[in-house]
């Protein structure tokens, strides 16, 4: 299993998951004590594994945030703070045209499901057991912020070293433990839906969300390379076929920074300085996030529908202006941005945990094309601070 794909595994895991949730009905054995006991040490597993991770979420920002603002704050220059700005604010626009469009969309495609399977308790773990964060989400944010900028204007780097220890260990923790046990965790998701009886309500609403996430990451991509066209007065639309072969790396790859050296020699393609493309694109694979912006945005948007609750702007426009700050020291592993973002999105939008195992499954479904998306945003972006760059030496 190690051999394969995460999102190989993570469908795997799905058809498994649902197989198990159905075999009840099929066998006619849905009510017997040894199905009921399958079903409930699923539940089991996911009950555990949600606290673990819901422990682990003010790590993961303590960890990734902190020595994302240390390191970004001791390098800060002119071209770093226009790379910068333009990845946050792509970013948060991205988040805010997602919620508009889903707002129209959403309504007449997803209605709530009824039994309400997002807070189901018919099959209940075996046992739970409590481990309490150490400290809330926003809490680790403001600590993690007060630290990075602190630590970005210290002399030394002691401090900033021991920060960068603990980003080792929870890497490790992501890329040993939670990652790889995604997938078993979706299973348990499915499973327990489809013993439900509600898992056909739960794939329509997937499906639909999926499309919409895909079709809206196409056409941020075109709008990214229109605005390079705008910004730079020339048509960079027919520059996109040079970002090819960085696409179809991160789709298989599902890592911005694995695919650091193909997209550098797409950048020298379209014709982007070496000294701007060296430094933007392995930048940009760390800060600019757009495709993860978009599922998450939309995702919760739709799991909310489903779940009966409202998606305002009041309620999303917070959340997309803090998760443009989030995405920025998201971690670069496979599903680093969910990671980053479930804490965000239990605290400022109420998810349950069946909520945030959506979320998460939804993610990680499509996190090839997100990255696939992100690392062609990169390239638009190099595009720009390349044409801005060459205005201000030639004034």
């Amino acid at each position: 299993m190690k051999q394969l794909g995460l999102l190989i595994r993570l469908i795997i895991g799905i058809i498994a998951g649902t197989i198990i949730g159905l075999s009840g009905g099929w066998l006619g054995i849905a009510d017997s004590a040894g199905f009921i006991a399958v079903i409930r040490a699923f539940a089991t597993f996911t009950s555990l594994f949600s606290t673990f991770l819901s422990f682990m979420i003010p790590l993961i920002i303590i960890a990734f945030v902190t020595v994302g603002m240390a390191e970004l704050g001791k390098k800060a220059n002119r071209l770093f703070l226009l790379t910068l700005g333009l990845a946050y604010g792509t970013t948060v626009a991205s988040g805010f045209i997602t919620f508009f469009i889903g707002r129209v969309t959403l309504p007449s495609l997803i209605q709530p499901i009824t039994g309400d399977v997002l807070e189901s308790n018919a099959f209940e773990p075996f046992f739970t057991i409590e481990v309490e964060p150490l400290f809330g989400v926003m809490t680790a944010l403001v600590l993690a912020f007060v630290l990075g900028i602190g630590m970005a204007n210290l002399q030394g780097n002691s401090m900033l070293n021991v920060f960068r220890d603990l980003q080792k260990i929870v890497s490790g923790v992501l890329a040993r433990i939670i990652i790889p046990l995604i997938p078993v965790h979706i299973a348990g998701l499915f499973a327990g839906i489809a013993a439900e009886g509600r898992l056909f309500a739960t794939i329509k609403m997937f499906a639909s969300l999926f499309v919409i996430i895909l079709i809206l990451q196409v056409l941020y991509i075109f709008s990214q390379f229109g605005l390079a066209s705008i910004v730079c007065r020339k048509n960079h639309i027919k520059s996109m076929k040079n970002i090819i072969p960085a696409y179809f790396t991160a789709l298989g790859t599902q890592s911005s920074a694995s695919t650091i050296p193909i997209a550098l020699n797409c950048a020298y393609n379209n014709n982007v300085s070496r000294d701007v493309a060296d430094f933007v694109i392995p930048l940009c694979a760390t800060i600019n996030l757009n495709g993860d912006t978009i599922c998450l945005t939309l995702g919760s948007m739709g799991i909310m529908l489903a779940s009966g609750m409202e998606p305002t702007l009041a309620l999303f426009a917070p959340f997309i202006m803090m998760l443009g700050v989030t995405m920025v020291a998201a971690p670069g592993v496979p599903g680093g941005g969910v990671m980053s973002a479930l804490g965000l999105i239990t605290s400022m939008l109420g998810f349950t945990e069946p909520m945030q195992q959506l979320i998460i499954a939804l993610h990680f479904s499509q996190d090839s094309f997100g990255t696939a998306t992100n690392v062609t945003g990169d390239q638009a972006i190099a595009l720009i601070v390349d044409k801005v760059d060459h205005s201000s030496k030639d004034n």
